[in-house]
């Protein structure tokens, strides 16, 4: 997989689309890393135009004649855009701005179109030193086309066909019935190449559904489906904006609803109380459960006058009547304690710690209420 720090774009085009398609019902995360195992890196790069140029530059110094002459231009001239291409995705994904996927990959085809027209003209020269070794050099290439494009298993086998099918274009015009051999040898394996792509690319996408999976138990509640602690400490470390308000939720008279109606019941307010809060955050902001019915919310862009009035309205959501069962309604209260960042902090661990302290000032307080935790300044002074 490539550096988490880069992000490519997903292709656009219909073509290329079609080309990079990693299968029915792929994450738009696991197509993303898809996509980005396709650019490969810069010595991956360099082995493959290397060994392409290497070959025309001895085919045409042998030949001297203008297919082969062209075949070399075109060799550089790909060689040098598509370089091109690979380095400003490379800078434009690490900036988090749009690639241009769409024109690397359709100057891969092009680039095994140009090989496979080589490997053409090589066998029609009726030079077999310039043949085989043209035709030696497209076999080992396309092992490695196929192997490292297997995150698209549609492009590894359009780029194969490009660079062998037309082996079995020339092998009627090549002057000797044994090179129609390679009428029963290239199809199958092309059709090989296209398996073991297609079973790679299976078992690549199967193990990234399983590492996502994990991922997601591991950072998420397994009943209301929020970040849990871990989720938290990584939204806190990911946020864009330096600026954040914490808030410390506790649900008032829970533990009492828990016990009059059980435990399903209990699991089912809290499943509640939780898409409550999704409802109530935007985008960038994040509700997370870290313990029983203790709930944590960052929003961003939060200051200490405006803090309250957002908790009033958490405050005035999650008080409202839960629908537990068909003859069954409860209530419950919610006590708020309020940190911001980076008044109080930029750790996560201090954050919580001066929310703590401000919840439990509100619950004995009366509860059902929001209090902010006292500036540092502050709070030092008393």
């Amino acid at each position: 997989m490539r550096d988490k720090l880069r992000t490519f774009s997903l292709p656009t085009w219909a073509a290329t689309r079609w080309l990079a398609h990693a299968g029915q019902d792929v994450p738009l995360e696991i197509q993303r890393a898809l996509v980005a195992s396709l650019f490969g890196t810069l010595p991956i790069f360099a082995g493959g135009v290397i060994n392409s140029t290497l070959v025309a530059a001895i085919a045409a110094a042998r030949m001297q004649t203008a297919p082969f002459i062209g075949w070399l231009a075109c060799e550089i001239l790909l060689c040098v855009v598509r370089l091109a291409a690979l380095l400003i995705s490379f800078r434009r994904s690490e900036q988090r701005r749009t690639t241009p996927t769409d024109l690397y990959l359709v100057l891969g085809v092009l680039w095994s179109a140009s090989v496979g027209y080589g490997t053409f003209i090589s066998i029609l020269s009726g030079d077999w030193a310039v043949a085989a070794l043209a035709c030696l050099s497209t076999g080992a290439m396309v092992g490695g086309i196929c192997f490292r494009n297997f995150g698209a298993p549609r492009l590894a086998a359009a780029m194969t066909l490009c660079s062998m099918g037309p082996i079995c274009a020339a092998a009627p015009f090549a002057g000797d019935p044994v090179f129609l051999a390679a009428f029963l040898q290239i199809p199958f394996y092309i059709v090989s190449m296209r398996i073991a792509a297609l079973k790679l690319n299976g078992l690549l996408v199967a193990t990234m559904r399983a590492e996502r999976e994990h991922e997601h138990q591991a950072r998420h509640d397994p009943l209301t489906g929020l970040p849990n602690r871990a989720g938290l400490r990584r939204a806190m470390v990911a946020r864009r904006e330096r600026s954040v308000a914490l808030l410390y939720l506790d649900l008032d008279g829970f533990k009492a609803i828990n016990d009059s109606h059980g435990h399903g019941a209990g699991d089912r307010l809290l499943n509640m109380a939780a898409e409550r809060l999704r409802r109530l955050l935007r985008t960038d902001d994040v509700a997370a459960r870290i313990g029983g019915d203790e709930f944590v919310v960052l929003v961003h862009g939060l200051d200490r006058t405006q803090a309250p009035a957002f908790a009033e309205r958490l405050i005035h959501s999650l008080s409202a009547v839960y629908q537990l069962e068909p003859n069954v309604t409860v209530r419950i209260g919610v006590s708020v304690g309020v940190a911001l960042a980076p008044d109080h902090g930029d750790e996560l661990s201090e954050l919580l710690d001066a929310a703590d302290a401000a919840l439990y000032r509100a619950k004995t307080s009366g509860k059902n209420c929001c209090v902010v935790a006292p500036s540092l300044g502050a709070a030092e002074s008393a």
